[in-house]
């Protein structure tokens, strides 16, 4: 791998001493580093910046500073090439940015070497029918979540599964998540936790109004297919939480597995299970 990518988080202190030890540490291993604009602002160092688009197209890695948002933003870029993606916790939570400012150099000499594992993610698309057109298509490696605004009632939300109706949800919202997602807002919301390659998908109503509403988990090559049914409210799919688009009375959401796989550097040190124990506490009083 010569052509290393970075990402970095804006306004976390911890990016700019970080990213002023690894851009010449990686070009004095004859490496040309391709930085994103917010890093080359951190470290001019790194520049001349570009966008995280340009960042993902043409790396052979990227090394993202940040936090699981940064990395979920960089991970819908990707496209079809499949560059591995090196997450670095700078203090948040981070799942998904599961190796430390410690164990970064280390672990990228093992890159470097081709000594390095990862966990390949199983990916979403999530695409809105209004009528016949498809009015917008997303990727998606967290989750796809259909929520009303805070000043909304209650919506109503069929769900399909291949084809067969499932039920119709009256609930705050509903969320389709991946194994990787699950973690996320899944967990916030009373859902399972699903090991990270499991080929599943999980749908998750978001406070039913029928408790006995419960977390369904179907196979991976489930196409999910969810339709507004409340005139008048405020509803919004918004995906990874990060992006998204309104939705009208009778919008169709469409939610399959995508043909594209995230590759995920592992940390050195941790398995999943550690991880989940570390992030989550499991087994302490």
């Amino acid at each position: 791998m010569q052509r290393i990518g970075i990402v970095a988080k804006p306004h976390k202190p911890e990016a700019e001493p970080a990213l002023k030890t690894l851009v010449p540490w990686l070009r004095a291993r004859g490496c040309e580093v391709v930085a994103d604009e917010e890093a080359a602002t951190i470290c001019p160092e790194a520049a001349p910046g570009v966008s995280r688009a340009e960042v993902a197209a043409r790396a052979d890695l990227v090394v993202v500073l940040g936090g699981d948002g940064t990395l979920l933003s960089v991970a819908r870029l990707i496209g079809p090439r499949e560059v591995p993606i090196l997450g670095v916790n700078l203090g948040g939570l981070g799942f998904l940015t599961e190796v430390t400012l410690e164990e970064l150099f280390p672990t990228l000499e093992a890159v470097l070497r081709d000594q390095f594992a990862v966990s390949r993610r199983l990916t979403l698309t999530a695409r809105v029918l209004r009528g016949s057109e498809v009015i917008a298509s997303f990727e998606a490696l967290n989750d796809a979540v259909i929520t009303k605004t805070a000043l909304s009632r209650i919506v109503d939300l069929e769900a399909h599964v291949n084809g067969e109706y499932v039920a119709t949800f009256r609930a705050d919202g509903l969320i389709v998540c991946t194994p990787t997602g699950s973690t996320a807002y899944c967990l916030a919301a009373g859902g399972p936790i699903i090991y990270p390659t499991l080929p599943a998908l999980v749908i998750i109503p978001i406070c039913p109004h029928t408790l006995t509403n419960r977390p369904l988990v179907v196979p991976d090559a489930a196409v999910v297919e969810i339709i507004q049914g409340s005139p008048g409210e405020d509803v919004h799919l918004t995906v990874d939480g990060q992006v998204g688009v309104g939705l009208r009375h009778r919008d169709v959401v469409v939610v399959q597995r995508s043909d594209r796989t995230i590759a995920l550097i592992k940390s050195p040190k941790l398995n999943y299970f550690e991880l989940l124990r570390t992030k989550l506490k499991w087994g302490e009083r």
